[in-house]
């Protein structure tokens, strides 16, 4: 299920930029790799803690994930800003996004989107597990941002993408001898089934995709948006 960004902030939450509160109550620091999907507005200039309390940019890269970072939850969520100098008083002037942690978690992908018309903070954010057990090599994730049923045929593969749900997408085998397979995606329009992308994408198990299903202002069919993962970096210390 896509977690929604949380709207009842901050009055008495544990602020790390105060830099006031005790090593022992900090909890432990998550790591993150981040993608800002906002076709409209594709820049975005946003803050988070790292793992010592500071402010630090977040800087993103078009259309793939950021380098490994280390972000401090408050009170259960991972925080965005919009600025880097934070109000310790009044932190909620700064807020940009805010989502609730799964318990537990220590790795995730953040996938942070333009919040709808008339939200409190300019952005959302959907996690994903980015552990080796919730997202294994060769995966993919379908994440859909639209209303309206759509599918996927990806190699062997033909699975619905529900709205407001990921979809696990197995690791593709039927491929040819470049490790190609043919990927589509439909939408439902009725009683039938509509593509709206075809492509031959190449599969490996040192390969994972967020497949991002989103529909632009004006558009008249969805749109995809691949994010490939290499997990091939090695994390920070």
């Amino acid at each position: 299920m896509i977690r929604k960004h949380s709207l009842c902030l901050l009055t008495v939450f544990w602020l790390p930029v105060a830099g006031h509160a005790q090593r022992q109550e900090a909890p432990p620091p998550v790591r993150i790799r981040a993608v800002l999907h906002d076709p409209v507005h594709p820049t975005a200039e946003l803050f988070y803690t790292d793992k010592t309390g500071a402010v630090a940019k977040l800087d993103f890269r078009p259309q793939d994930l950021t380098g490994t970072l280390f972000t401090l939850p408050v009170n259960g969520s991972l925080v965005l800003y919009d600025k880097a100098a934070i109000d310790p008083k009044n932190p909620a002037a700064s807020l940009a996004a805010s989502v609730t942690l799964p318990p537990g978690l220590k790795r995730a992908i953040i996938v942070v989107l333009p919040a709808p018309v008339g939200s409190k903070t300019a952005y959302r954010m959907v996690v994903i597990d980015d552990s080796a057990e919730a997202f294994p090599q060769g995966e993919s994730r379908a994440l859909p941002l639209v209303g309206v049923e759509t599918a996927i045929q990806a190699g062997e593969h033909k699975l619905p993408i529900h709205p407001g749900k990921i979809t696990k997408v197995p690791p593709v085998r039927k491929v040819n001898e470049f490790n190609m397979a043919q990927t589509n995606f439909y939408y439902r329009q009725g009683e039938s089934w509509v593509p709206f992308t075809e492509r031959q994408l190449q599969y490996l198990d040192a390969y994972r995709r967020v497949f991002i299903i989103h529909a632009t202002p004006g558009a008249l069919q969805p749109s995809v948006t691949t994010i490939v993962d290499t997990n091939n970096e090695v994390p920070p210390r």
